[in-house]
């Protein structure tokens, strides 16, 4: 069965554009400690 890893994916999708977490997050309108912990899997939402 496939599972979906949302922080593997995050990260793998953030490299491939070559963005940082801080580009990321400026993108996303959260803050850069919300997309590492969502690549940390400590947050989900």
């Amino acid at each position: 069965m496939n599972h979906l890893h949302l922080s593997e994916n995050i990260i793998r999708m953030r490299r491939m554009r070559r963005l940082t977490q801080e580009e990321l997050a400026d993108f996303l309108g959260v803050t850069k400690a919300a997309v590492s912990k969502w690549e940390n899997g400590v947050s989900q939402s």
